[in-house]
């Protein structure tokens, strides 16, 4: 789980790549639910949240 603190002291470049970075592994963690092989179906939720935290971030950023 991110912190907003330590989001606020990233650069734009930084949180788009872990943007990226989350939606891959985001993409990854559905694929096996779909096939019924993940452990912990908790962390894509975790995902999702992280992710809109940073696209939160990078808006104020923006701003």
């Amino acid at each position: 789980m991110l912190k907003s603190e330590e989001l606020k002291n990233l650069s734009k470049q930084e949180l788009n790549e872990k943007a990226l970075a989350l939606k891959k592994s985001l993409y990854e963690m559905r694929t096996q639910a779909a096939t019924g092989r993940i452990e912990k179906p908790s962390k894509i939720k975790e995902a999702r949240r992280d992710i809109a935290r940073i696209l939160t971030a990078l808006s104020e950023k923006e701003k």
